[in-house]
């Protein structure tokens, strides 16, 4: 890990919860952000330790996971530039319940809990960008839980497809956002039974896989009834 003490303005101004603000606004919270470098495979944090700051993707991906009381691990979400995490640390003093891990080299924009308190307070508009992303990831996290409980692999492979489709564009090509391990984690299963479901969905004539993790989906709606 490599802290620089400047911060950038595009960090600041690629996050949904502060780019609607004013651009003096957006220099008060800059100068609360410091830039710190992550090299690939670098724990930003891990599960147990103190959560006080808000980390926001400026360049690179981090990947999300929990470890179960075993020792396997869930891919939970995958943030690219723009998106953040440890947001429990503005409302409350605890300790990470994830890891949150480099998947290449990344640099994230650092703002510790108390300036940025002090920041929602002032600009309220923050808060309820922060409450709807909150919303957003509660959702997510609920349907995952469900699907879990009651939904064949297979099932849980069709959804996940169905969602990277773009519905503002008629391409049907999707591109896998992550790699075949990761989603094997994200959905509950193994990578071998992610590749052998996609060989089968590509038989049956719903898929058409292509290089460079591209997919292209050619019958959704069968596809969504398996």
């Amino acid at each position: 890990m490599v802290c620089h003490h400047h911060s950038h303005k595009s960090c600041v101004s690629l996050v949904p919860i502060f780019n609607h603000l004013e651009p003096e606004q957006m220099d008060e919270i800059m100068a609360a952000a410091r830039s710190v470098f992550f090299k690939k495979r670098d724990l930003i944090y891990q599960a147990g330790e103190q959560s006080d700051s808000l980390y926001i993707v400026n360049r690179g991906k981090i990947r999300i996971y929990r470890l179960s009381e075993s020792g396997k691990e869930q891919l939970l979400r995958i943030l690219n530039p723009g998106e953040f995490t440890g947001e429990l640390a503005l409302f409350n003093e605890g300790v990470h319940e994830n890891f949150a891990e480099a998947m290449v080299d990344t640099q994230v924009c650092l703002i510790k809990r108390s300036e940025l308190q002090a920041l929602l307070l002032k600009y309220p508009s923050i808060s309820l960008k922060v409450l709807t992303e909150f919303s957003k990831r509660l959702e997510q996290s609920e349907k995952q839980t469900a699907r879990f409980a009651t939904e064949k692999v297979e099932t849980r492979l069709a959804l996940f497809l169905a969602e990277c489709l773009d519905l503002d564009v008629s391409s049907t090509e999707i591109t896998l956002p992550m790699s075949k391990k990761d989603l094997a984690s994200y959905l509950g299963t193994t990578p071998e039974t992610i590749s052998r479901k996609l060989t089968d969905f590509e038989t049956a004539g719903l898929i058409k896989q292509k290089p460079r993790k591209k997919i292209e989906i050619l019958n959704l709606e069968e596809m969504l009834l398996l």
